[in-house]
């Protein structure tokens, strides 16, 4: 079905009816004028043939190439189905103050992000991703997307916090693979969660409220520890211990039967979509096909200077 894009300039439309009219009224108003010629075999040998309905053809070739120039004008679409891959896959990054320790070169953090920008690098490009970090709550900074880039630049401009909450990190990354539109697939997208932490929650609702969560929904949390029993932080000029809690991060990764990694490389990372299936669904986007009305009028053009130079000698 054709619809137009830009249907206020169809307008364009009333020129070509002004037009039209005007013809029809000029051959309905032709002033009949009187010959009084009395050699009537002599007068049929000088007049020609009539052209008939030939006298039309021309008229109704440039009136028909306008009407379709006009169109052209209101970017006519045809409604085309294009398949989407539904498959999430949601990065949670803690920016909580004990991730500044360096005791993970250069620092907690930075580790994370250089770990988190690898895995979305190797990420396939037809699934979504998405971004989540937190601190003292967890907020969605990138949803989820295909376009890698945005995700990038979002790890880039993490910044630290207080407090760590890392059972809201596994809610919010839920709620956002749960606003990923169904466009007529059955059921929730395939999905993962990516979690880089050093554990210890001290905010939110708990970890094992949020596996159990995530459990539910088949979402697998696969989590990433970072850093060491004896990282240090200057938090307000003291020094504060901030040892990794690989034992609830391992615990998250079990419950919810995803991975747990200490010191993923970029092939342990392929482990947490390398099985997670596809689900596509479709979206119904326009497609111009202006070209088809300018081919239309190019031809009625030909047809009209044909018709014309055929039965007049002349171009209309």
């Amino acid at each position: 079905m054709i619809r137009f894009l830009a249907p206020w300039w169809l307008l364009t439309l009333l020129p070509v009816f002004l037009v039209a009219g005007a013809y029809v009224w000029r051959q309905l108003h032709k002033r009949q004028y009187a010959m009084r010629f009395t050699n009537v075999d002599l007068l049929r040998s000088l007049a020609p043939k009539g052209l008939g309905w030939r006298r039309h053809v021309s008229a109704a070739a440039f009136l028909l190439m306008m009407t379709a120039l006009a169109f052209s004008t209101a970017r006519p679409s045809v409604d085309t189905e294009q398949p989407l891959e539904r498959a999430t896959v949601m990065l949670a990054i803690d920016v909580s103050l004990s991730m500044q320790a360096d005791d993970v070169a250069p620092t907690r953090i930075e580790a994370a992000q250089e770990a988190a920008k690898a895995f979305v690098s190797e990420l396939p490009p037809t699934y979504n991703l998405g971004l989540v970090s937190f601190a003292k709550s967890a907020n969605v900074l990138v949803a989820p997307t295909k376009d890698r880039s945005e995700v990038l630049a979002g790890i880039d401009s993490l910044t630290l916090a207080e407090a760590t909450a890392t059972g809201e990190a596994v809610f919010t990354s839920l709620d956002a693979v749960r606003s990923v539109p169904s466009d007529g697939a059955d059921g929730a997208p395939p999905a993962r969660i990516v979690l880089l932490s050093d554990g210890y929650r001290t905010s939110g609702r708990s970890i094992e409220d949020a596996a159990t969560a995530a459990a539910g929904a088949n979402v697998p949390v696969s989590t990433i520890a970072f850093g060491t029993d004896t990282g240090v932080v200057d938090i307000r000029g003291q020094l504060q211990r901030v040892p990794v809690d690989r034992l609830s991060l391992q615990e998250l990764a079990d419950r919810t039967q995803g991975h747990f990694y200490e010191a993923a490389s970029v092939s342990e990372l392929k482990q947490v979509y390398e099985d997670m299936g596809s689900s596509i669904g479709h979206r119904t986007e326009p497609r111009e096909v202006t070209q088809w009305y300018a081919m239309t009028a190019l031809l009625l053009a030909l047809i009209g200077a044909a018709a014309s130079l055929l039965w007049s000698s002349r171009l209309p």
